[in-house]
Parts: structure tokens; sequence; C-alpha cells
């Protein structure tokens, strides 16, 4: 099963003129993006995620901020990552039950290969942790 693991994008430019990090179709984002969003104005004590996907894959990016992401795998591997550099991303594959907790200036965009589909969504830990018990 493939582990949560940091994309890094190109970034392009210099510090005199600022700097631009692109993607195109499959090259830096393993799978075909048919939903992107983004999150932002999150207080800092909230607490988001808190699901794990069926069959959704998705790569976070902080492109403003601090968002910590904590990812859980069904065999119980968990991973804290930090993402607070905007050509960064963290590839999040099906099955990870994950947490993002984000500084109040923060600005997260998520590119996902599913639309959103409420029945592709495992929003109860202990039925998540059911699911794919050994």
């Amino acid at each position: 099963m493939t582990q949560p693991y940091l994309i890094e994008f190109p970034k392009l430019g210099d510090s005199s003129i600022g700097f631009i990090s692109v993607t195109e179709q499959l090259k830096n984002i393993p799978f075909e993006v048919k939903r992107t969003f983004w999150t932002y104005y999150t207080p800092e004590s909230i607490v988001r995620g808190r699901h794990a996907h069926y069959q959704t894959e998705q790569v976070l990016v902080a492109v403003a901020g601090r968002i910590i992401v904590t990812t859980e795998m069904p065999d119980g591997t968990t991973n804290v990552h930090r993402l607070e550099d905007p050509h960064m991303g963290l590839y999040v594959p099906p099955h990870a039950w994950h947490t993002m907790q984000y500084s109040h200036s923060a600005v997260q965009v998520v590119f996902a290969s599913h639309a959103y589909d409420e029945h592709d969504y495992i929003r109860q830990y202990d039925q998540f942790r059911e699911i794919w018990k050994a």
C-alpha cells in the first residue's frame, strides 16, 4: 500500500522577482485531477479532515501559512508532515485517515483524483479501523 509522501514542485524565479511553481497533468501529481478546492481562514483551534477515502487520492499544498497534516494508514503507520513551503505538496493516498491543523493565515489547495462523492468518505475513526482490520 502506498504511503503518504512529499512532492516537490518546480520553484522558478528568485527572491528579487518572486517565484512561480507549476504542475501539469500527470507530471508531479500522480493522478488525473478531477477536483480542486481550497481552505482558508480556519481558526488555529480547529482540526479539519478527520476522514479517509475509499478511492480518492489527494495532493495538499500550503500555498500560504503552515499546515500540520497527520496521516494514519490502515496498518497503523502514522506520519506528521509540516507544510509551509508553497512548492511542496503532500500526496495522500486512498485509505489514509488524515487531519489538518492550520495557522490562521494558512491557505490550502487540494488536488483530488475524484469529484466529490459522500459515499467515498469514511468519517468515523472507529469505522476506519474496522474496515481495514488485519
